[in-house]
């Protein structure tokens, strides 16, 4: 038989693995910063980077037998029916990217980043 010592160790270890599991599959969909540079042109004119925010996470979903209702309705055709949301943008906030141009000139260019996200109904696109 195992000593209590390695019994307590083997129980904390399942304690801090089961801890894990849970919290990874979580459905959620939250603020990522991600790095962009911007350019004044195409020609690279003026350029900046700034750390911007996207919605990254994952939703829920379902697929279950369509209602009889559904199914006469449909003439038969609807015979699955879906539910699902997406990782979508839910308030946008402006800032500002300091431009630099050649020699000592700057420029400041207004950007959009995400200002919070949410599970919502999925779309092509909203903005």
């Amino acid at each position: 038989m195992a000593s209590p010592q390695t019994l307590l160790l083997c129980l904390l270890v399942l304690a801090v693995t089961e801890g894990w599991g849970r919290q990874a599959a979580i459905p959620g969909c939250h603020l990522h910063p991600f790095n962009v540079t911007v350019r004044s042109d195409r020609q690279g004119t003026c350029q900046g980077s700034h750390v911007a925010q996207a919605c990254v996470g994952h939703c829920e979903s379902s697929a279950f037998p369509s209602r009889y209702s559904v199914l006469v309705a449909s003439g038969y055709r609807h015979n699955v029916t879906s539910v699902s949301q997406c990782c979508t943008i839910s308030g946008l906030k402006k800032v500002k990217v300091q431009l630099q141009c050649g020699g000592d000139r700057r420029e400041e260019l207004e950007i959009f980043t995400a200002r919070a996200c949410q599970c919502d109904m999925c779309r092509l696109s909203r903005y």
